[in-house]
């Protein structure tokens, strides 16, 4: 199990929820019941498996978030090992939440609690297809996965050719470090077993998207209106690659 807890959701800030609200049901995700732990506007769309946390408020966005009970507890025992959070909110009258930076600048959240119900009743696909991945451009593979391996320590897949690729088990949830230069932002991935269908849909909405947008063969990028890049695929882009054994050493990779 990651350190982090368990994956909770891909956090992005909007300034406009309904708008993207409206993208994203379009596209075949279902809004899901939020509870009243945040003072700003807030919701939740999901397809079964991805959960993606739409907030009005200032943060560094997007941010990959889990939930960690004991957070105080967990808080300590990562400072002690040289994390550094540059939110840390824990106090008895407040909801606990902790955020850090990866070796690249992206944001990693950790919540106490649940903040909304529901995601994991239903598993219908969105149009994108199935989500496999949360990837994230980094400048060094093999750097980045020494925070990531420690706190993720699963390496899933990976390979080193023609550029660096490492998929973690992050508490639940695929991430991937990607060295392609044609991924500029954190981004989600799709496995579209109907292309033809999403095509048509793009052009019946007149949605932004970019055809064959150099990422690791992706046939379609689409940008939601908060800025959110999601790929679809007609494969998973580390294909038949033997997963790596859990008993593999990732000691290459320390805190």
């Amino acid at each position: 199990m990651s350190s982090l807890g368990h994956f909770l959701e891909f956090s992005v800030r909007t300034s406009d929820i309904l708008d993207s609200l409206g993208y994203y049901k379009t596209l075949g995700f279902t809004e899901l019941t939020i509870g009243d732990v945040w003072s700003h506007k807030y919701t939740v769309v999901s397809d079964g498996v991805l959960c993606i946390g739409l907030h009005d408020r200032d943060f560094d966005s997007p941010a990959v978030t889990f939930v960690q009970p004991d957070l105080a507890t967990r808080a300590r025992g990562m400072a002690d090992h040289g994390f550094d959070f540059s939110v840390m909110r824990l106090g008895e009258d407040e909801f606990n939440e902790l955020g850090l930076a990866d070796r690249d600048g992206h944001m990693v959240s950790m919540l106490e609690a649940r903040t909304f119900s529901g995601g994991d009743e239903f598993g219908n696909d969105s149009l994108c297809g199935t989500w496999f991945e949360l990837t994230l451009p980094v400048r060094d593979a093999f750097r980045s996965a020494r925070f990531w391996a420690a706190v993720a320590p699963k390496l899933i897949r990976m390979r080193e050719e023609p550029t660096v690729h490492m998929r973690f088990d992050a508490g639940g949830a695929s991430l991937g470090l990607s060295e392609s230069i044609a991924l500029s932002t954190p981004s989600l991935c799709f496995r579209c077993a109907d292309k033809a269908t999403l095509k048509q849909f793009i052009s019946k909405y007149d949605l932004p998207h970019e055809d064959y947008p150099g990422f690791e063969g992706a046939f379609v990028a689409l940008k939601a209106p908060e800025g959110t890049m999601l790929y679809a695929f007609e494969e998973d882009f580390l294909g038949d690659l033997i997963e790596v054994e859990e008993s593999d050493d990732l000691s290459e990779f320390p805190a």
